[in-house]
């Protein structure tokens, strides 16, 4: 299936503004394709970034059938632009798609309109020191229906905007509270699959936590209420020893994180061990009492690594080197940043160059 672009004039196109926030400014054009019961997908096109037209009983408003994806488009120092791992997204959305049954996208198909997009929208890409364009493609069920069940039409559509740096005052770390009630997904249910609901149903803790000067929630299992799962819209990680990196492995109410995925192919050929385990959050707060555990970080896409230098689970705060970021993060943030900008070499074939 071929792409129409329906390009706005060049006079009329914009291009990437000065001062600009994640996911309040957005570029020019925006993809679409739409899904018809028996006919499949048709009528891709890449058209000027406008409002979408839905019907007031679409079933994506209703009953929340719909996913979406995150990934990022970098400027290199030579004028061109990267996407990384584009593949791994598109894998994912598929993953998602099938969970909550609705129709995949052909993983090739999906990339070449990222591509496509990116190409014509490059004067968004800015080229700022850890700028770059965040790319959302989503998918959402548009038949209009109340009775319960799967929609038999979708839309799956792409938008970009400008994203600025993630640490514009530096790599400082956030603190951490242990969620020790509420719990954000269960194993058998959509935790794994990457649709809203999962983080709307995060708000009501984030903000309770927010209040009280924490930056993010750590989300424990639902079965047993202690074993760590994710932090905030993140995977997260624990340091031990400085040079034994843990993670919790994959339960099926976690989400396969590709920042996450990455760093466990990357930690290695740095020198690193790695390991992937169901980690108990009582020993977990033991072992950076004793100072075991020598660092803590988050990673996802927006943030890259995001370092943790405070926990607190039941009202007891447990510090984490010196509430400072230390060596670990610091390196693997350094050198999975220079991998995406294309600063280093890339051993592992993940960086699609746009042009």
């Amino acid at each position: 299936m071929s792409i129409t672009i329906k390009a706005l004039p060049e006079a009329e196109r914009g291009q990437c503004p000065a001062q600009y926030s994640f996911g309040t400014g957005f570029a020019d054009h925006m993809f679409t394709q739409v899904y018809d019961e028996g006919q499949g997908w048709h009528d891709a096109e890449i058209r000027p970034f406008e409002n979408l037209s839905l019907h007031p009983a679409a079933a994506v408003l209703h009953y929340s059938q719909e996913i979406f994806e995150g990934l990022k488009a970098y400027r290199r120092k030579d004028g061109g632009i990267n996407l990384f791992r584009p593949d791994a997204n598109a894998a994912r959305f598929n993953r998602s798609a099938s969970r909550m049954v609705m129709p995949e996208v052909e993983d090739g198909f999906h990339v070449e309109a990222l591509k496509q997009l990116v190409a014509l929208d490059q004067a968004w890409v800015p080229s700022d020191e850890g700028s770059s364009l965040y790319i959302r493609p989503a998918m959402i069920a548009t038949t209009p229906k109340l009775g319960l069940g799967a929609a038999a039409s979708y839309m799956h559509f792409i938008i970009t905007g400008p994203a600025g740096p993630y640490y514009p005052e530096g790599f400082n770390p956030v603190s951490v509270y242990v969620s020790d009630e509420m719990r954000r997904a269960v194993k058998g249910g959509v935790g794994e699959a990457k649709t809203g609901g999962n983080y709307s149903a995060s708000l009501f803790v984030s903000e309770e936590v927010a209040r009280n000067g924490y930056t993010q929630v750590l989300w424990l299992d639902a079965i047993d209420g202690r074993y760590v799962e994710e932090v905030g819209a993140m995977n997260i990680c624990f340091v031990y020893e400085g040079s034994l990196i843990k993670t919790p492995s994959l339960s099926g109410s976690i989400l396969p994180g590709i920042t996450r995925d990455s760093l466990l192919k990357l930690a290695p050929t740095l020198g690193y061990q790695v390991e992937e385990a169901r980690l108990d959050i009582f020993e977990i707060l033991a072992d950076i009492e004793s100072g075991k555990i020598t660092e803590v970080f988050g990673c996802g896409t927006a943030a890259v690594v995001s370092p943790v230098g405070l926990m607190a689970m039941r009202g007891k705060e447990y510090e984490i080197n010196g509430n400072q970021t230390g060596p670990v993060a610091q390196r693997l943030f350094d050198e999975l940043m220079a991998l995406q900008y294309g600063h280093r070499d890339d051993p592992f074939s993940w960086i699609v160059p746009v042009n």
